[in-house]
């Protein structure tokens, strides 16, 4: 009976590498027959030819999927490396730069700084990679302090790191800084770029995204400032009234820390009473004035950080966060 198993499958195996169109032949006769076998054996015999079957079966699924990515593979126009490209040849005929169009995140991320730049100011680009210091110790961060874990940081072999978030870049901020608050100046400035987490990508999380943050210091910095700018941006950016309000929330690098709502706009089917966490804020704490030269007796500051991602989404009714780093022209188009 072994023997008989071992033929069929060698005889399906055979037929999986030769075929364009494997998947078919799971549903083969011969397969069929042999889990209808079980039913006529005797009752000591049925368990193990039961799982001999199932062996079978599961070569053939792997068997299947090998060759539908050969298939695949297969249907592949290769490139042809040995095209000639160089200073004597003529350059080939390239998709005209009208056909092409923003990404949604772009475009949206130019808004974000363009509101902000017009309330005065100024926009840094965040890093790509950082260090410990500036990820981390300059923004109040202990050694062994949990919430280092909390970030699921990625780090490279050096110790670098892909910031997790655009907080990396508040220590710098501050310290250029330090001579426009000294000539009696202030410290207005936004940081925004992609940063990188350690995620189970699913609808709602990503391990590549982009984060706008806020930095304001001066000698009579209040709250009340910063949730009038808050409320402010998200007004011109949903273009409409809002409602705003906060509640307490933990971060190392501000004191006291807040959450930060908006009533949910009508302009995306929102009802009175509906709430959208959109960001955290709070008073920046005296030990990262500290760390920046900044004397927190005489100069106080407020800072606040969230995603661009969400942002868009809610504005443009995004149902999946994956849609943006998917490269599916059916939905760029949408924004074309």
């Amino acid at each position: 009976m072994q023997h008989d198993i071992d033929e069929i499958r060698q005889g399906l195996l055979s037929a999986i590498a030769n075929s364009s169109s494997p998947r078919e032949i799971l549903k083969s006769a011969a397969l069929k027959d042999m889990y209808s076998v079980i039913g006529t054996l005797e009752p000591s015999e049925r368990a193990a030819y039961g799982k001999a079957v199932n062996e079978v079966k599961l070569a053939l699924e792997a068997a299947v999927v090998a060759r539908e990515a050969e298939l695949a593979d297969a249907a592949v126009e290769p490139i042809d490396i040995t095209a000639p490209w160089d200073a004597n040849s003529t350059m080939p005929d390239l998709m005209p730069s009208e056909t092409a169009s923003q990404h949604p995140l772009t475009k949206e991320l130019e808004e974000v700084v363009n509101i902000f730049t017009r309330m005065g100011f100024e926009a840094i680009e965040s890093r790509q990679i950082d260090d410990d210091f500036h990820m981390f110790g300059a923004l109040n961060f202990p050694e062994n302090h949990p919430a280092r874990d909390g970030y699921d940081t990625f780090r490279t072999e050096e110790g670098f790191i892909p910031p997790a978030h655009t907080s990396t870049m508040q220590h710098r901020i501050l310290k250029d800084g330090l001579s426009k608050l000294e000539a009696g100046g202030k410290i207005a400035a936004i940081s925004y770029g992609r940063v990188f987490r350690n995620e189970d990508v699913d609808a709602t999380h990503e391990h590549t995204f982009y984060q706008c943050e806020g930095v304001f210091v001066s000698r009579d910095a209040t709250l009340g400032q910063m949730l009038g700018t808050l409320r402010s941006f998200f007004e011109v950016y949903y273009g409409q009234k809002l409602s705003i309000k906060t509640q307490p929330g933990y971060f190392p690098f501000v004191e006291p820390g807040l959450e930060f709502a908006i009533e949910k706009p009508a302009s995306i089917g929102g009802k009175p009473g509906e709430w959208l966490e959109m960001l955290g804020c709070g008073m920046i704490h005296p030990n990262v004035l500290k760390e920046a030269g900044i004397d927190p007796t005489v100069y106080r500051g407020f800072a606040w950080g969230g995603g661009v991602e969400r942002l868009v989404m809610l504005k443009y009714g995004i149902e999946d966060l994956r849609h943006f780093e998917s490269g599916k022209l059916q939905f760029l188009r949408k924004f074309a």
